[in-house]
């Protein structure tokens, strides 16, 4: 039986089956990752994530906590430095080990498509539910959390809170492999708060010769991680709110652009990757209407806070903009979001 007898205006809801948890990563083909390989020319290897302690403090997110790195202990005995001969006198190990507690969405990460949804009215009957995309369930596909026990452990039949469909995971077993477009904004418009729309984009594209394809990854290059950088774990709020460029959520003819190039994934150096609170008018409307048509309309996964300027810097003196982009997230069941490591090949 269907979920929904209803989909929203310009989603792509069953159009990759009624199951489909991948959305517009589908698109993501063995061909698609071909041609990433074959922008390969010199093997040179670029890391586009932040060291994950950055942004640093809570400044940018008062929910995400900055990594607390500790190590694993036995018996109350930290394991840093462990003479293995208190197990066996005979050893001359020294062993060492961690852990980590961690907010997923912290620093460098994706998006899963279990990380925004929408209350719409999937059976068409005047009431709307709280749904994701493809009209995957809150309550019953995305779990909830007790205000006063919002953990929770995974277990042979999943997890016990969060994304029973539509995880992160979903994204990790794909591996997130293929060619990313790189769109240097910042090159054009500075490192201060721009917002950006269709027009403004289309502009860059045009002037630096930027051609994206169905089953690319858009990579956009604000320089908001780079001031993140130069503030070195001590975020100042009001200077990251006027730093880096941001889309324009509200523009219909960016959204529509997005639909109908066909990429898969768009990935920002930025926050939010759109601006927030978004320039829309409505008595109801999103926050965050990029994200209400990417991820609860098209399953297309956003990406942020990754760091770009090495990239971005090699690509503009050889006179390219693509390259091959390798960004799998944790494997991680349940999880809404993930950090990750992504790998520019040029």
């Amino acid at each position: 039986m269907s979920r929904w007898k209803k989909r929203p205006e310009g989603s792509n809801w069953g159009e990759f089956g009624p199951d489909d948890e991948l959305g517009r990563v589908n698109l993501l083909t063995p061909e698609q990752v071909i041609k990433g390989v074959r922008e390969v020319r010199e093997g040179r290897v670029f890391c586009l994530s932040l060291p994950l302690d950055l942004p640093g403090g809570m400044a940018l997110n008062p929910r995400r906590k900055p990594p607390r790195l500790a190590a694993t202990e036995r018996d109350g005995v930290p394991y840093m430095n462990f003479p293995m001969e208190r197990l066996d006198a005979s050893s001359i190990d020294v062993l060492s080990d961690d852990q980590v507690t961690l907010s997923l969405q912290y620093s460098t990460q994706w998006d899963a498509l279990a990380h925004v949804g929408a209350q719409f009215d999937v059976e068409d009957d005047g009431q709307a539910s709280k749904v994701y995309y493809n009209g995957f369930r809150a309550g019953s596909d995305v779990l909830n959390a007790e205000p006063d026990h919002a953990g929770g452990t995974c277990c042979d039949h999943g997890p016990s809170f969060g994304a029973r469909r539509l995880g992160i995971q979903n994204f990790a077993v794909k591996g997130m492999q293929g060619r990313g477009v790189l769109v240097d904004i910042a090159k054009h418009h500075g490192h201060g708060r721009t917002v950006i729309g269709y027009q403004e984009l289309m502009a860059i594209m045009r002037e630096d010769d930027v051609v994206v394809e169905p089953g690319d990854m858009l990579v956009l290059r604000t320089g908001f991680a780079e001031t993140v950088v130069e503030m070195a774990g001590r975020p100042d709020a009001e200077a990251l709110h006027n730093a880096g460029a941001v889309l324009n959520g509200a523009d219909g003819e960016l959204l529509q652009w997005i639909t109908d190039s066909g990429i898969v994934a768009i990935c920002a150096d930025n926050y939010a990757v759109e601006a927030y609170p978004a320039l829309n008018q409505g008595q109801k409307k999103s926050l965050l209407p990029l994200h209400h048509h990417c991820l609860f309309k098209l399953g297309l996964p956003l990406a942020e806070l990754w760091y770009l300027r090495e990239l971005a810097e090699w690509l503009q003196s050889h006179g390219r903009n693509r390259f091959l982009l390798t960004a799998p997230p944790l494997r991680l069941p349940g999880a809404v979001g993930s950090p990750v490591t992504p790998i520019a090949t040029v």
